[in-house]
């Protein structure tokens, strides 16, 4: 069964709900302060490109990219619904976004996750995408709550990961 991978609006019933659920497990895993994840408003600022994964209309999982600068873009809210883990709907996801990041001409990704247990599956799926430790970016503050990743994508001169 094929999963497409589309822009999305966060407005939508479904896509709302499922990042009520994401918004929910960061806030009860992380410190207040240290919860990055963006709510629908932020998901609609015009520096994010968000994007759902479907099969057969049912929502999947949900990422965005947010455009840092000219060449430097976030990968951000990332959550696959407890109903389709471990199906590579996550991989998938961050698949497409590093293409669309290298179609849209960035030279790096990088994204902050949480540093707990309960994170380790996210930093585990990005280790295995070549995204490596790094120092806090943009105007995140380093924290003993949060891991730092990026992955250059320059060398990738379009082609699709």
């Amino acid at each position: 069964m094929t999963v497409v991978i589309a822009p999305d609006d966060p407005r939508v019933d479904d896509v709302r709900a499922l990042l009520e659920n994401h918004l929910e497990f960061c806030r009860e895993v992380t410190p207040p302060e240290h919860v990055y994840a963006l709510d629908v408003e932020g998901l609609l600022d015009p520096s994010v490109t968000f994007f759902s994964a479907r099969r057969h209309g049912v929502l999947l999982g949900v990422g965005a990219l947010k455009r840092l600068d000219r060449s430097h873009a976030e990968l951000k809210s990332m959550h696959t619904s407890k109903a389709a883990r471990r199906q590579g709907v996550g991989r998938a996801m961050a698949a497409h976004l590093l293409a669309f990041a290298t179609a849209s001409s960035y030279q790096k990704v990088s994204l902050e996750t949480g540093s707990i247990e309960a994170f380790a599956p996210a930093r585990s799926l990005y280790t295995e995408l070549g995204f490596v430790a790094c120092a806090a970016f943009g105007e995140y503050i380093a924290s003993p709550d949060s891991t730092y990743m990026t992955i250059d994508i320059g060398h990738r001169g379009g082609s699709s990961v």
